[in-house]
């Protein structure tokens, strides 16, 4: 084990044994190197006045060198703030405004104890980190059975860890807080767990009310008391997409200072919140009552970052900075956030209608981008081919009855034609019985 390691290791087991238990194999074996390249090249960079030749880019004029033909197309950028690789953490800047929009958006978290969000290649590649650094062959992650399949192969197919499953909802169609209090302290030999909290839910959009979020912070707490170290994931990528009386906040802030054996870590980007899929800016955030806790922590995120993709990209973490410091950026995104739920309140006008019971009931949605049809004669993935293939329409088949549908992607005016052309395809293959 190298020695920046173990010291990132002995500092854990001193401040919090139990999120050193917490950690992986490679999360243990991980570090951010303070020798090199990296710490060579930022030593130059402040010292090396006269010439500095130590980084891989190019330079011409004082500038990264760059071509015309991409740089007519950004002239309203600076080109350090383009070409130049951004540190492995992120731009400072970006972090710095990420986590002011934090606090503004959530207000409970101000008094919180929680890390500087660390800028990740969106929030794939923030779960991939969370994996790395937590999740081992056998380990469980909890996850509810409506999920995001990715959280398969990030989780079990990359590092080996088991899924355990219990029902997103109970007889009442609320959170299922007793199921995830369950599938947790069924881990009480193990002594460990991964638990992810995704609100509003891919792929159901649903997002718990304040009552059930006190339920499912009681669950982790009761198993937290029990013994269970409990690394408590909040995958946020949907936040602030709130429609509904719902949570307005994420749980992270009520997991933060909970219990020392829960590992509160917030995964959560400007991907899906400010409209900006392939920009992939996401971030990492973990919550800990002590600074030298999130600093190893920070520091083996950077180990993995650093061994993975290096850094993220620099253009669209300018872009992102420069939208969320705009006048302008409340406004406009509170106009999108409108069209939004202009289109949830129209699918849940037309599915209450009563028009198509006898087709489908569907998942309660209050939130995000999505929701989930329950087909009540067909198989959905029947139903998805020949939506495809005689409709011209594209769904989504989770299972023998789920039929996703993310109305995020239909303007308003055209739910409706397509929630008929979706019962219209259930009564050809009714007819086809």
């Amino acid at each position: 084990m190298h020695s920046l390691a173990a010291k990132l290791n002995e500092m854990l087991q001193r401040e919090n044994p139990h999120v050193y238990a917490m950690l992986s194999d490679l999360g243990k074996l991980i570090y951010f190197p303070k020798e090199g390249i990296l710490s060579q090249s930022a030593e130059a960079k402040a010292k090396g006045r006269k010439y500095n030749a130590t980084i891989g880019i190019a330079l011409e004029n004082g500038q990264p060198m760059h071509l015309d033909v991409i740089q007519s197309t950004l002239s309203a950028y600076d080109p350090k703030d383009l070409y130049e690789y951004a540190p492995p953490a992120g731009k400072p800047e970006l972090r710095a405004a990420w986590r002011k929009k934090l606090i503004e958006e959530q207000p409970s978290l101000a008094d919180k104890t929680f890390g500087n969000p660390i800028v990740t290649n969106a929030l794939t590649h923030g779960l991939s980190v969370v994996a790395d650094l937590f999740a081992g062959p056998g380990d469980a992650v909890i996850l509810p059975d409506k999920n995001w399949e990715n959280y398969e192969l990030t989780f079990s197919v990359r590092r080996g860890a088991e899924l355990v499953y219990y029902p997103l909802y109970d007889a009442d169609m609320k959170f299922n807080a007793a199921g995830l209090r369950d599938a947790i302290l069924a881990q009480k030999e193990k002594g460990k767990a991964i638990v992810v909290l995704n609100f509003p839910n891919n792929p159901t959009g649903y997002t718990p009310g304040i009552e059930e979020g006190r339920q499912i912070v009681a669950a982790l707490k009761e198993a937290a008391e029990a013994g269970i170290n409990i690394v408590a994931v909040t995958d946020d990528a949907y936040f602030s997409l709130f429609f509904e009386d719902s949570l307005r906040e994420s749980l992270f802030a009520d997991l933060c200072g909970l219990h020392p054996r829960v590992l509160p870590v917030k995964v959560d980007g400007a991907t899906k919140e400010e409209y900006v899929w392939g920009f992939r800016v996401g971030f990492i955030t973990y919550g800990a009552s002590s600074e030298a806790v999130l600093a190893a922590l920070e520091q083996k995120t950077l180990g993995i970052i650093r061994a993975t993709i290096s850094s993220g990209p620099h253009p669209s973490q300018t872009f992102v900075l420069r939208a969320l410091n705009a006048p302008e950026f409340q406004a406009q995104k509170r106009e999108k956030f409108e069209i939004m739920k202009r289109r949830a309140n129209r699918v849940k006008e037309l599915l209450d209608s009563g028009r198509f019971d006898d087709a489908w009931t569907y998942y309660p949605f209050n939130s995000g981008y999505f929701m989930c049809l329950k087909l009540k004669t067909v198989n959905a993935e029947e139903l998805r081919t020949h939506l495809l293939e005689k409709y011209g329409v594209g769904t989504i088949a989770l299972g023998d009855t789920d039929l996703r549908i993310a109305f995020s992607c239909i303007e308003e005016e055209n739910i409706e034609d397509l929630f008929n052309l979706v019962y219209s395809g259930v009564k050809d293959l009714q007819g086809q019985k």
